[in-house]
């Protein structure tokens, strides 16, 4: 909001907290039981299913975790219900992208896996999904769930030594059964700087993206893989990071964004700030604006994009990446063209979301007449309606091409005593969460875009565990 990208926001949704039918969607019941009835003060009694569950070490138990989970899990169900009726084009959670969860079990910070669940709401509709991940973990969650999927394909980019966690994400695992070779890891070692990382990423995902042809995409934008985080070792910049969102945009395939890992907690803020900017089309200044929370970004001068590269030595060689180039390649060869439905049945778990269910007045409005309500409070009112069409199927009803200037405040040589603000105590996600719909600019065109970003309610840290994260 310091940037004033709030201003070029359409509208701004409350997602409801998504129901325990629609987590067990994916989810064994009795794990989400279990989720709906540990708290801190009755764990000593249910230390059994703690331990069946694996809300352990990296997994504790927190007060409100259960409504923590609904929430996030909720704004990413209701960016792609948004993307399923057509009323955006582009859906951010930066609250989401908890892609350890498993379907029984929790791991490595995730409770609910909320990307699973959006994609299989997405299935309802398209045809072909691709997920990508940027996270400097491997995806395992999201990889095990449509591991024999031919409809949903799974790239993630990933640092595997065998033993960083999670410990999976080997270049020869691709799927298996219907869903063999829909399943792609780049394997990654310490230190990538933005050059290689850019070449692999755009490589591969232009490969894929040709091959699979996805009729949606949701990319997990973990910041973890930054530069300088806690726990990861690469040497991305901010900028670096935000070109692989805005590569991805520019495929004009409808988009979910959501957030992931990151354990320093100012680079992970200024990331998203900047993907953000990315996604709504506009161009924001280095220099930070005045807020009460600038006592985080004295060291580095209040700058957007402090330099982050050059602290870990680079072990991946030209050699190795065309090595994983050459491999990926090979394996796509094997799809012989985008699969269709037919190719094999819905999955079972999908088959019973599709029947009759509990839908609220909104959503069913949504579905059949693509208002774009679904059920969440819509705070800044807007009648736009874009495609992601480009020529004469572009529908873009926005006149306003000109992006507000944020006001950023200059700052001497001496602080004014009134800007250091307090440090925010908790490190992790809030519980809340918001959706907003904004215009995103390309080639002077405007589309409509959601975002769903935490809401300012204060949530619990997720911590930072024992070397292991998202």
């Amino acid at each position: 909001m310091g940037y004033g990208l709030d201003k070029q926001i359409h509208n701004i949704y409350d997602p409801r907290p998504a129901t325990q039918a629609e987590l067990e969607a994916y989810h064994d019941h009795d794990y989400i039981d279990f989720l709906s009835k540990v708290t801190p003060g009755n764990q000593a009694q249910m230390r059994q299913m703690i331990d069946v569950f694996n809300c352990v070490e990296d997994c504790p138990v927190f007060a409100d975790m259960f409504d923590f989970c609904r929430m996030y899990a909720g704004a990413s169900l209701a960016g792609a219900r948004k993307l399923c009726a057509g009323t955006t084009d582009i859906a951010i959670n930066w609250s989401g992208g908890l892609h350890h969860a498993k379907r029984g079990e929790a791991s490595g910070f995730c409770y609910v896996n909320d990307i699973v669940l959006a994609i299989l709401e997405l299935l309802r509709y398209h045809p072909r999904v691709l997920y990508i991940d940027i996270d400097i973990h491997h995806g395992d969650g999201v990889e095990l769930a449509f591991y024999h999927s031919n409809r949903v394909m799974t790239v993630s980019f990933h640092k595997y030594t065998g033993d960083f966690f999670p410990g999976t994400g080997k270049l020869d695992d691709n799927g298996n059964g219907p869903g063999k070779h829909f399943c792609l890891n780049v394997p990654l070692q310490d230190g990538i700087d933005d050059d290689m990382y850019l070449s692999i990423f755009k490589t591969v995902i232009d490969d894929t993206v040709t091959a699979f042809r996805p009729s949606a995409i949701v990319l997990q934008c973990g910041a973890d893989s930054l530069g300088c985080d806690r726990l990861g070792a690469f040497n991305l910049s901010i900028a670096a990071h935000g070109e692989c969102v805005n590569f991805v945009r520019k495929y004009n395939v409808p988009l979910l964004v959501l957030g992931g890992g990151g354990y320093t907690i100012k680079n992970v803020s200024r990331c998203w700030t900047y993907e953000t900017a990315v996604l709504v089309g506009a161009t924001i200044p280095d220099e930070l604006p005045a807020t009460v929370y600038d006592s985080f970004f004295e060291d580095s001068h209040w700058k957007l994009h402090p330099p982050l590269t050059g602290k870990v030595d680079n072990q991946n060689s030209v050699a190795s990446l065309q090595r994983i180039t050459t491999s990926i390649r090979h394996k796509l060869r094997y799809l012989q063209g985008a699969p269709s439905v037919a190719m094999q049945e819905i999955p079972p778990d999908l088959q019973g979301l599709m029947g009759d269910e509990e839908r609220n007045v909104e959503e069913r409005d949504e579905e059949s007449k693509g208002t774009g309500k679904a059920g969440e409070v819509r705070v800044d009112a807007s009648n736009a309606r874009n495609e992601f069409y480009d020529g004469d199927n572009d529908v873009d009803r926005d006149d306003d091409d000109t992006p507000p200037t944020p006001a950023v405040r200059g700052r001497g040589a001496t602080r004014r005593g009134g800007r250091g603000g307090r440090r925010g105590r908790g490190r992790g996600r809030g519980r809340g969460s918001a959706t907003t719909s904004v215009p995103m600019r390309e080639n002077g065109d405007e589309d409509t875009e959601e975002v769903a970003v935490p809401s300012p309610r204060r949530g619990r840290g997720r911590g930072r565990g024992r070397g292991r994260g998202r």
